[in-house]
């Protein structure tokens, strides 16, 4: 037997082994899922291939105008797993609204690496316990604390890009991007990175590369298998970007610990000679990795870097897409940007140096609110939610069986026209209380909802709002591109392709 035919007879073989392998093992889930309708299925490759036959920009764009032709329930094959497509608010309050199927789907795995097993991605037991160890974490009292934090980031913010006015146009997103970076590295662990003023710095370009990494991998299915990945140039690379981020988290980890152990018996409160990043004004400023190390659940090493690598993720990412993608509505209706712009004179006028805002000041930014909301209904940072189901769900029409991925599809239920008339059009005053009362309370989910919710939600509006109302308070903003020109990119969170293409005009007289 010659190679050619070796590869056709091990190919059939393959073949063979997996139909036989599917008819036994799947046979109930098979009859079930074929029900609902969808795409023709290719055996093995599924139904998703054609896909990834578009350039990346492209993807969500066709994504969506393949689930819209078979909505509102859609059955596709991922290879041999069968994936159903929800797209209406009652059939996604059944799967949120439910304390038993909390389980990620397989595509939060290609985050696991990163982030292990860590309230984003665990289960479980495990899941329950760190959920309700991690939520007083984000009280109010605590929030408030970070406000100095928002507030510090957000006037550095302001002071770097005056060199960017006039008639320059630039990206905004990185800058953004390293905005929040400091912000998240200063409230989850502590320390200053000082990404805005060293974009240089070693940790900023491991997380940047990490990310690219993980989407450039997430396109490619070839790649998916580990024992092919870690084999190539780029899996080797991806080893060594997780490496320094591991090592990085672990070192602030036990310099923490250490810390908490020299002043166990000492009042902090005495502190105020410090000149460390977290002591201001005489008052400790806790991060949330040390709330957790005076927790009275002891976690591992590893589950403490586990969170605090959540946090990092979940907390410079999404924030930086909602920020830039309310830029770029407000920089498309100069209007509406002028409206918010006197709200944000008048309560930085009211408030008590006319410079520093409080948490107190961010509540009186209604408008400026509702932009925000109505920007993460018209581009969630997050626009599919997955989910595995631990035991069958039975929605009006069809079963939903056991072992089968969910994916909850926000973006197109944000965009349904029978939710929001006019549904590509940016108005904020689609979340005036009159507005909001009659609405399903799962048409509108950025944050998800029921018991696996964003926990940082108040955190990232909080932070959202006190950017924005720096920026705007001293910029005019104009957008290059507008919401027909604009490409969103499906990555790790929903971004523009080219970035934020802006124009900045001073708002000083």
């Amino acid at each position: 037997m010659n190679l050619l035919q070796e590869v056709f007879f091990t190919f059939f073989l393959a073949v063979i082994v997996y139909f036989i392998f599917e008819w036994i093992t799947r046979d109930r889930v098979n009859k079930i899922i074929n029900k609902i309708p969808g795409p023709i299925r290719v055996p093995i490759i599924g139904t998703t291939y054609r896909l990834f036959l578009f350039p990346k920009e492209e993807l969500f764009k066709r994504a969506k105008v393949h689930l819209r032709n078979y909505g509102p329930i859609i059955r596709t094959w991922l290879g041999s797993t069968p994936v159903v497509h929800l797209l209406e608010p009652k059939d996604i309050e059944l799967i949120l609204n439910n304390s038993v199927q909390i389980t990620k789907s397989s595509m939060y795995d290609s985050v696991r690496p990163w982030l292990g097993d860590g309230l984003l991605t665990s289960t479980g037991k495990k899941w329950f316990t760190h959920r309700k160890l991690i939520t007083p974490t984000f009280h109010f009292t605590i929030l408030e604390n970070f406000m100095e934090i928002f507030v510090e980031k957000s006037k550095l913010l302001v002071t770097n890009l005056q060199n960017k006015t006039i008639t320059e146009v630039f990206d905004l997103y990185p800058h953004i991007t390293n905005c929040t970076l400091d912000i998240i590295c200063e409230t989850a662990m502590g320390i200053q990175i000082n990404a805005m003023s060293d974009p240089n710095n070693e940790y900023v370009k491991n997380v940047s590369h990490i990310t690219k990494e993980t989407v450039d991998r997430l396109m490619k299915p070839w790649l998916h298998p580990d024992f092919i990945y870690y084999k190539t140039n780029q899996g080797k690379r991806y080893k060594k970007y997780l490496s320094n981020l591991h090592d990085f988290t672990t070192k602030v980890i036990k310099e923490r610990k250490e810390k908490l152990i020299t002043k166990s018996k000492t009042d902090q409160t005495n502190e105020s000679n410090s000149s460390e990043p977290d002591v201001i004004g005489g008052k400790v400023r806790k991060a949330f990795l040390d709330l957790l190390l005076e927790s009275p659940i002891n976690l591992t090493d590893m589950e403490l870097r586990e969170e605090v690598d959540t946090f990092m993720f979940e907390g410079h990412d999404t924030t930086t897409a909602g920020i830039c993608w309310s830029l770029f509505l407000l920089g498309n209706h100069p209007d509406i940007q002028e409206e918010v712009f006197r709200e944000i004179t008048t309560v930085f006028e009211e408030s008590n140096d006319g410079e520093t805002l409080t948490i107190n000041d961010l509540g009186k930014l209604k408008l400026l609110e509702r932009c925000v909301k109505e920007a993460l209904r018209l581009f969630p940072s997050v626009p599919t939610i997955g989910r595995k189901l631990t035991n069958d769900v039975k929605l009006e029409k069809y079963l939903l069986p056991a072992e089968c991925t969910i994916n909850l599809q926000i973006f197109l239920v944000h965009h349904d026209e029978k939710i929001y008339p006019h549904p590509e059009k940016f108005d904020p005053d689609r979340f005036l209380p009159h507005n909001i009362k009659n609405r399903h309370p799962y048409a509108y989910i950025p944050f998800s909802a029921g018991p696996r919710n964003c926990i940082g939600q108040k955190f990232a509006m909080y932070e959202e709002k006190t950017i924005l109302a720096y920026i705007l308070k001293h910029y005019k903003v104009t957008a290059i591109e507008s919401q027909e020109t604009v490409k969103p990119m499906m990555e790790l969170i929903l971004r523009p392709k080219n970035g934020l293409l802006v124009k900045l005009e001073s708002r000083k007289s």
